[in-house]
């Protein structure tokens, strides 16, 4: 089912100006992708469009970098340019964002495996303190930014403690938009309280070291986001 969305204008992204000793287009590249990931492009109606003007004023750099910047971001996939319309931040459509999930679930089943061949105890222990303040309650509407950030911070973390390059670089761009959909969906039907159950169990079987049984757990915890987005997400065209 769609949210009810109170806000009509999409917010302008919150760009910080860059470092002018080193290249302009790399750093418009990096304010701009980090902006992009913060934003969360599915709770408003509305595309963002990015304006190189207001851009220009807000890193301090000519137009010609943000250009530049705009060109590689449209080769990753992260903004489109519609003509005579202007560049925007890509939304995905549902195919695209159950695909990107689908995948995303491959490759962080396979980090969880990996984990428990090579971190350590102590690695996995940081885990459990992600959690440690919603331990035995619900997140409420007052606590669920904080829990989403823990939320993202653990899959981050399962990532990283998989100790390989190839997958870490592999769901960078993957993370961008399954934050993004994780942002909204989180609030939905209880999810942030079945979220933590999950997230705990996974956690239980890297600590045991249950190498199949935490790869199973982490993949079926991300293919239930899939089967919800499916179902729920209609707001996705």
């Amino acid at each position: 089912m769609a949210e009810d969305f109170a806000v009509a204008t999409p917010p302008r992204l919150a760009v910080k100006p860059i470092d002018t000793q080193s290249s302009f287009r790399t750093q418009a590249y990096q304010a701009l992708k980090q902006a992009i990931t913060a934003v969360n492009v599915y709770a408003h109606p509305n595309e963002i469009r990015l304006d190189e003007r207001q851009l220009s004023q807000d890193l301090g750099v000519s137009r010609t970098p943000i250009r530049e910047a705009m060109t590689l971001l449209e080769q990753e996939g992260f903004v489109r340019t519609l003509p005579r319309r202007g560049v925007f931040v890509v939304r995905k459509t549902m195919k695209e964002m159950l695909e990107i999930i689908h995948v995303w679930a491959a490759l962080e089943s396979m980090a969880a495996r990996l984990i428990t061949l090579n971190a350590s105890d102590a690695e996995i222990a940081t885990l459990r303190k992600l959690f440690e303040e919603f331990h035995g309650e619900r997140p409420d509407g007052g606590h669920m930014d904080e829990y989403s950030d823990a939320n993202l911070t653990f899959h981050q973390a399962i990532i990283r403690l998989s100790k390989s390059k190839l997958i870490a670089d592999m769901t960078e761009n993957l993370l961008i938009h399954v934050r993004a959909i994780r942002q909204v969906t989180i609030r939905q039907s209880d999810r942030a309280a079945r979220s933590i159950v999950d997230h705990m169990k996974i956690i239980e079987a890297l600590e045991r070291r249950d190498t199949e049984l935490a790869e199973r757990l982490d993949r079926q915890h991300t293919l239930d986001l899939a089967a919800f987005v499916e179902k729920h997400c209609d707001f996705l065209n």
